[in-house]
């Protein structure tokens, strides 16, 4: 039987869109389910605030009367505007090892770029840089994190053989977290505190709420990242969406903030416990009794590794050596919780200053991840 496409129309599709990994990654020990709940969000126009800048379509590939694939097509008008080029992206892209599902499925993201007038195709790519984006093309037998993708090693294959080429490529690490921190964290964090006056902010929720750390954080993420590759600068009023997820997710304690001594705002990290094995016994739902262990997890008994999620510095502090600061205070709060390693996010591969702060620490390449592109025909 060939190859059926529909296009999502209602929430119970949408639910099978979102749950269609579970049974292609069934039997894999490295895939991680991602929270079910934040992704129905995420792929519904009606409560994902990206929605106001984006055009957007979901697709399910049905075979024999079974759902064998799924993609998302996106046309983020923002992201389009700033970086001065027509794209379309593709996301959510899983299927089985089937040529036919893939390019079907493909085939709709054309269809859909057309229909925009867009050039090109990119991806996988989310909404905005804070859904997971990137395909895995190295490190297929490393458990992957809760914030990025996980893929079979046939799905390279498949794209490249529609002619998608390489845009970019991120890398991942392991980083051993060592009991006591290199001589030079320590020597440098020592001067800055006492010559530049900078303080180390412990957050409280409550300090979050009144203080708008949430809006404060946003806004060096855009000033941050905003050179990099396809990175969307968002409106502030998206901070409670995104940054606001992952602050009322995680443990205050696992959380590094940098203040001068006006008091203003100049670095931060954020780190968290590893949910992967957590997410993977309760396959990212949690309803009925999902969100006890996930929560036990974040607040009470920590695992023994640690994601670090972001870490920003305002531009015109970057070469203070404020960097090294917030690195020394991220490691230090590490150690002091009993984690023993942690996996950085996903690191350009040409961003080389980023990846000599590792350098200090034992650490491993563990993943690599693509972004592709072709251009749109008509």
């Amino acid at each position: 039987m060939s190859v059926v496409i529909k296009e999502v129309k209602n929430r119970r599709d949408l639910r099978r869109f979102v749950l269609f990994p579970e049974k292609l990654y069934k039997d894999n020990k490295y895939y991680v389910p991602p929270i079910v709940f934040n992704e129905m969000d995420t792929l519904d126009p009606k409560s994902n605030p990206a929605s106001s800048f984006s055009d957007s379509a979901l697709y399910l590939a049905y075979k024999d009367g079974e759902i064998v694939g799924r993609v998302a097509a996106i046309v983020n008008r923002l992201a389009n505007e700033q970086w001065q080029h027509n794209e379309v992206r593709f996301g959510w892209y899983d299927f089985i090892d089937d040529r036919e599902v893939s390019a079907a499925l493909m085939e709709k993201v054309y269809e859909f770029g057309r229909a925009h007038k867009m050039d090109s195709v990119v991806g996988p790519l989310g909404f905005t840089d804070f859904d997971p984006e990137g395909m895995l093309v190295e490190g297929y037998e490393s458990l992957s994190t809760m914030a990025l993708i996980y893929n079979h090693p046939y799905y390279k294959d498949h794209v490249e053989a529609m002619g998608f080429r390489k845009d970019v490529d991120w890398i991942e690490f392991k980083i051993t977290i060592p009991e006591q921190l290199p001589d030079k964290f320590t020597r440098v964090s020592q001067m800055l505190m006492e010559r530049s006056h900078y303080k180390i902010k412990h957050l409280t929720r409550s300090i979050i709420k009144k203080e708008g750390y949430a809006e404060k954080i946003f806004k060096i993420i855009n000033e941050t990242y905003k050179d990099l590759y396809n990175f969307t600068v968002l409106p502030q009023d998206l901070a409670d969406k995104y940054v606001g997820f992952y602050l009322n997710l995680v443990d205050m304690r696992y959380i590094s903030v940098i203040e001068n001594e006006a008091g203003e705002l100049v670095a931060f990290g954020i780190a968290m416990p590893s949910l992967a094995r957590v997410l993977q016994k309760n396959r990212g739902k949690l309803f009925p009794f999902g969100w006890f262990p996930l929560v036990k997890s974040l607040f009470f008994k920590h695992d023994d590794g640690a994601e670090l999620l972001l870490v920003g510095v305002k531009p015109e502090f970057r070469n203070s050596g404020v960097n090294s600061l917030i690195f020394a205070d991220v490691y230090k709060n590490l150690n002091s919780l009993g984690v023993k390693w942690a996996e950085t996010n996903a690191i350009l591969e040409t961003n080389t200053k980023n990846q000599s702060q590792f350098t200090l620490f034992e650490h491993e390449q563990k993943k690599r991840r693509r972004s592709y592109i072709k251009e749109l025909e008509y």
